[in-house]
């Protein structure tokens, strides 16, 4: 049993499906090699704070990707990340506010377990899209205060059609991803 599972199994009450989910879990981290999967976190954690993320979510958000049921307790989280607990409260406050997790509370327990959404990328470019639509309204009002033929009104004018554009191929590069994620074999 790894570290992680170890935590997970003294935290949890002592009932039949816990178990049950502890030995799946077991079973399939037996087959996994840890220090491969912590190499994974910390490198794809590294990517997403290169591309604006702050570090600690950013490693948090990997190691729940990375965790088979996609959900861990704060507990698991500080163990497996080797981080304090407050690092763990900071990086799941801006996770949950930017709707990449939610908190659910383990039955019977105080403890809150922090939980990818299904559907994850999804759902964050859908939010992307809605926040281009207000973009894109913003910056048509700003190209009219500014006059559409001055050298600003016109730049602002260009960007608010990029999301124009932007937001009608999202629309349909989404469909497309339903469609093909039904034909795939992801078990």
């Amino acid at each position: 049993m790894t570290d992680m599972e170890t935590a997970a199994a003294a935290a949890a009450p002592a009932t039949t499906a816990t178990t049950a989910t502890t030995t799946a879990t077991a079973a399939a981290d037996a087959a996994r090699d840890e220090e491969a999967v912590s190499r994974f976190v910390e490198r794809f954690a590294a990517q997403l704070t290169e591309a604006g993320m702050q570090r600690m979510a950013s490693r948090v958000f990997a190691a729940l990707l990375a965790s088979d049921g996609g959900a861990l307790t704060s507990a698991e989280l500080s163990l497996a990340l080797q981080i304090s607990p407050a690092a763990v409260s900071g990086a799941v406050g801006y996770l949950t506010q930017v709707n990449m997790v939610s908190r659910e509370r383990e039955p019977g327990s105080r403890r809150d377990r922090y939980v990818l959404h299904n559907e994850l990328w999804y759902e964050t470019f859908t939010r992307r899209d809605q926040i281009l639509t207000l973009w894109e309204k913003t910056l048509r009002d700003g190209a009219v205060s500014l006059g559409p033929d001055t050298p600003a009104g016109s730049r602002i004018a260009e960007t608010a059609a990029f999301f124009e554009f932007l937001q009608g191929e999202m629309l349909g590069l989404l469909d497309r991803w339903r469609t093909h994620r039904a034909t795939l074999d992801l078990s």
